[in-house]
């Protein structure tokens, strides 16, 4: 099993900045990759970022990319979400999420991964 726990989420205006993170423990070593979601009231969630666990590839939706960098931090078994020029349209739930056998084709599908936090929320005001 892999715990993770989010954290840094909050308020802010738009065009401001907020990071993300996710500390995953327990069986750690499983995990080949790690991403962030999130879910805004009444819709599907969806896809942020994902980043491979050994080799440092990213993966963005459109939505955020040139906005949004996820990165990591092997030693603390971390993973983080910068976000730069919030919009009002970013305000959702944001979960963080792990996999263990996720394949590079399936990075933005939510099933496809195996561990999820319980999310955190971002609020950007107009």
């Amino acid at each position: 099993q892999v715990q993770l726990e989010e954290s840094g989420g909050g308020l802010v205006q738009a065009g401001g900045s907020l990071r993300l993170s996710c500390a995953a423990s327990g069986r750690t070593f499983s995990m080949n990759a790690m991403g962030w979601f999130r879910q805004a009231p009444g819709k599907e969630r969806e896809f942020v970022a994902a980043i491979s666990w050994s080799g440092g590839s990213t993966f963005y939706a459109d939505s955020v990319k040139g906005r949004f960098t996820i990165s990591r931090d092997n030693a603390k078994n971390t993973v983080y979400l910068q976000m730069n020029s919030l919009k009002p349209e970013d305000t959702a739930v944001y979960y963080c999420a792990a996999a263990t056998r996720l394949r590079w084709s399936d990075y933005g599908n939510r099933y496809a991964y195996d561990y999820w936090g319980q999310g955190t929320q971002v609020t950007v005001s107009s």
